[in-house]
């Protein structure tokens, strides 16, 4: 393949419509120092120098789409509370549509918190309460759905297993979005994987695959047979393995196996890779590419944000550049607080 091929797909972006449903949520980043370890306990005194919020969860992930230039609304929940305005807040700002992003006065909203210190996660604490979204909601995201379902390309199931996915949603929105024979892909969280039955394409890492298999991955003969056996009980399309270091590999319904190379020279953080991913793949498929195309896009997209700490989102402009002249060491952007 090509990978020249590959860039007129970027620039399709900017015309896919794509409906994100899963888990909202607020990444807090505190930034500091360690120059000593507290006399209290073997642990480190950080010196905190800033602090900062971030869309999280599916929220980051419409953020991806955001600025690679597609058009986003989402469906979720949050709580009645500061950070659930937060996060309205701040998609309305990028002018994302909110109309799907439901307020539940019992809920919290789910704020994960990490302190960096040069440039290295030290903790991180949630702060949450998991529960089921009420049913109410379930049928208001799908009404809303049902009603978006001409103008979308794409639907994308964002799962972080605090509530909003589960069994009567994941069943509305498959037979909205494959009944109109629209892309539906899946960042899933172990314990709902078999919800996940006939979607166009779902992405468990390496550890996700194994547990929902029941076989752990040591060697490639075991990675074959984890993916196929994956393929052929949820009976998808394309199943996307990611798996570190290792990059990528992509199991199709056809019979088909493709092993994609890690792209980044240089790993920071993962945190928010995966959305970046699912973001970049399902932005592809709904401009055309094939899901080998859309996969090496992807993992493309992996190497850049990994390269920064925090969770991450890219320009199309960087994706392109990185197709076009690869993943150097030296493009891996400044690491500095925000």
């Amino acid at each position: 393949m090509n990978k020249n091929d590959l860039i007129p797909y970027i620039s399709k972006f900017k015309n896919v419509r794509i409906m994100v449903i899963g888990d909202l949520m607020i990444d807090e980043y505190i930034w500091g120092s360690v120059s000593r370890i507290s006399p209290e306990a073997p642990v480190p005194v950080v010196s905190v120098t800033s602090e900062s919020l971030r869309l999280g969860g599916a929220g980051n992930v419409a953020n991806n789409i955001h600025s690679l230039g597609g058009k986003v609304c989402l469906g979720g929940v949050v709580g009645q509370d500061e950070m659930g305005r937060k996060v309205i807040h701040d998609l309305r700002k990028m002018n994302v549509e909110t109309k799907g992003v439901i307020v539940e006065p019992e809920r919290i909203t789910t704020v994960k918190t990490r302190i960096i210190a040069q440039h290295q996660q030290v903790v991180r604490y949630d702060r949450e309460v998991i529960r089921a979204v009420q049913p109410e909601n379930v049928k208001q995201i799908l009404a809303l759905l049902e009603e978006r379902m001409d103008e979308l390309d794409a639907v994308l199931i964002s799962d972080y297993g605090k509530g909003v996915i589960c069994t009567p949603l994941v069943e509305g929105v498959r037979s909205l979005t494959l009944g109109a024979g629209k892309i539906l892909a899946v960042d899933p969280k172990v314990k709902n994987i078999p919800l996940f039955h006939h979607v166009t394409i779902i992405t468990p890492n390496h550890y996700e695959a194994a547990e929902a298999i029941g076989r752990w991955i040591q060697s490639e003969e075991d990675l074959m047979a984890v993916g196929r056996a994956l393929l052929e009980r949820l009976q998808a399309k394309s199943v996307l393995i990611t798996r570190g270091d290792k990059g990528m590999t992509l199991f199709q319904q056809k019979g088909e196996v493709m092993n994609i190379p890690a792209m980044a020279k240089e790993v920071f953080d993962v945190t928010g890779a995966g959305d970046t991913v699912i973001s970049v793949l399902t932005l592809a498929m709904a401009a055309g590419a094939s899901p080998e195309e859309s996969a090496m896009l992807s993992n493309y997209a992996a190497g850049i944000v990994v390269g920064e700490v925090g969770t991450a989102t890219l320009k199309a402009a960087e994706l392109e550049d990185a197709v076009r002249n690869g993943i150097r060491v030296k493009d891996q952007r400044a690491i500095s607080n925000p």
